[in-house]
């Protein structure tokens, strides 16, 4: 068929459904969108006509003239009139919120368990490969590269958990029902997140080069340029890689009936550290022995990486929802970035201090542990207020003035995730720790001393994340803004910056009372 008569079949049937909504009063389908939501349809109407568009759509482009909220629910049916009473039938009359699946804590206790072990090796891995390469001529001659490290990692949290989140709610609500429509948003983010992870890479160098070289009045060149080469590479090959992982593990959680939402956030990380660790570290080590023989080879490098970047903007356009946010969400990518690298900073002047070396295996285990954890809630909360809230509606347990029980002890539908969430922690840091202890790793011994001022500093961690979390999304949620593409950036990288901050502080504080063993691992 003639993809012009397509098109203009598909014109025809807006056009058609726009007069019959104007016959019954309602407003047009392209309404005024702010901040993402449509103010001026209601929630169930809102649906009905987003499920015709979906059904109608042909192609990865056809829906690009039409108004697409990613954070409005869409469940695709079998008819193509879609009656308002059968739909309250099908939810049970409730909205949405009736169609979850009910969890006993011990079932979703069981359900994080195994990816919550499987990142938390992960990251212990990174940990590691970290301590190892830290002694290597590319981090040892430029340190600065310390400050990109907790940035590229955060990418899990910045790109891969937000993917997680925003296609673990698209499989809850029905919006990955549809071939068509499952490919289009999977295509249209993947290709989002390549253009994300390209910019932030050569971002997260540029703040390496400002955090690192401006205070102490040194610059080279020759660095600079390795540093925005390292990074723009490592964030482009580490995303590709587990985009395409996390694609899988999201469409077979859908197969095998597991909430996504209990076991993508925490898989997209799992070896996320790890991969991203250890091509940073042989891309860094590689441009370094090529400075002095081939000096233009870092600038080849970079040139190439960014000259990709039109095409995955021209991919990830043709797709309503990836195209809103190319324009729209690139504050809290950037903005977890650079709280990320302040991170980095402390990390670089704390492995600075030779007394404080062992800090550099633990600091991806507290940061990924804590990130891990805080993304799944934050993930589960996104999907509950998508099936029981209109937009800019929140709970009625989430009215007023925030307050810390309310996370663990309130009335809500997810106070018993962030308690077996916290429960988690401690008895899996222990098994990290030993884990390194047993690999023979690190620069520090398991004293009693320094298993409780770490697992303290942990706890602290994620016992903040999960309150800013529960404040966080439902904020978002009130002012129009989807969390499942804003709050995981924004919450990792807090769980990056607090997590290196406590430890340093733990390291200094074990310094001083006498705790002071630098050379196991040597």
């Amino acid at each position: 068929m003639n993809p012009l008569s397509l098109v203009a079949g598909y014109t025809k049937l807006l056009q058609e459904e726009r007069l019959a909504m104007v016959d019954l009063g309602a407003k047009p389908d392209c309404a005024l969108i702010q901040n993402g939501f449509r103010q001026d349809t209601t929630h169930l109407e809102g649906r009905r006509i987003l499920d015709r568009a979906s059904r109608s759509s042909l192609s990865l482009s056809d829906c690009a003239d039409v108004s697409y909220a990613e954070t409005e629910p869409m469940l695709p049916g079998e008819e193509e009139e879609v009656e308002e009473e059968e739909l309250e039938e099908q939810t049970g009359g409730g909205g949405l919120g009736s169609a979850l699946p009910k969890e006993s804590p011990l079932a979703m206790a069981l359900q994080i368990l195994v990816p919550f072990l499987l990142a938390g090796f992960g990251t212990v891995s990174a940990g590691m490969v970290l301590d190892i390469v830290q002694h290597w001529e590319a981090f040892q001659y430029i340190t600065e590269i310390f400050i990109l490290v907790p940035a590229l990692l955060g990418l899990k949290g910045n790109l891969e958990m937000t993917l997680a989140s925003r296609l673990s709610t698209a499989v809850n609500v029905g919006k990955m029902d549809s071939p068509i429509e499952k490919w289009n948003l999977i295509i249209g983010n993947l290709a989002l997140k390549q253009v994300q992870a390209t910019v932030v890479g050569f971002l997260a160098a540029v703040a390496a080069v400002v955090l690192g070289w401006i205070p102490e009045g040194k610059f080279q060149m020759s660095h600079a340029v390795l540093l925005c080469s390292s990074s723009v590479a490592t964030a482009f090959i580490a995303s590709l890689l587990q985009g395409i992982i996390m694609v899988g593990v999201i469409v077979g959680s859908k197969k095998t009936g597991i909430n996504p939402d209990n076991v993508a956030t925490p898989i997209a990380a799992s070896f996320g550290d790890l991969i991203t660790l250890a091509i940073l570290a042989w891309i860094s080590q590689g441009l370094y022995n090529c400075l002095d023989p081939y000096p233009y080879v870092s600038s080849l490098v970079c040139a190439f990486f960014m000259s990709l970047t039109p095409l995955w903007i021209i991919i990830s356009s043709k797709h309503p929802a990836s195209r809103t946010l190319l324009y729209s969400g690139w504050e809290p990518v950037i903005t977890a970035m650079v709280i990320s690298s302040i991170g980095g900073l402390i990390l670089d002047k704390t492995v600075s201090d030779p007394n404080l070396a062992g800090i550099v295996v633990y600091t991806p285990v507290i940061n990924g542990i804590g990130g891990n954890l805080v993304a799944i809630q934050s993930s589960r909360f996104s999907t509950h207020l998508h099936f029981h809230c209109a937009p800019g509606e929140v709970p009625d347990e989430a009215k007023g003035c925030y307050y810390p029980c309310r996370t663990f002890f309130g009335t809500g539908a997810n106070h018993r995730s962030a308690q077996v969430l916290l429960l988690l922690v401690i008895p899996g840091h222990l098994i990290f720790l030993y884990t390194i202890h047993l690999m023979k790793s690190g620069h520090t011994t398991l004293t009693p001393i320094f298993m409780s001022v770490y697992l303290a500093a942990a706890l602290l961690q994620v016992l903040l994340l999960l309150c800013i979390s529960d404040w966080m999304v439902h904020s978002m949620w009130r002012s129009g803004k989807d969390p499942d593409s804003f709050s995981i950036p924004y919450l990792t990288a807090l769980g990056d910056l607090l997590g290196t901050a406590l430890l340093a502080l733990s390291f200094h504080f074990l310094w001083l009372i006498g705790n002071q063993d630098s050379d196991v691992g040597d």
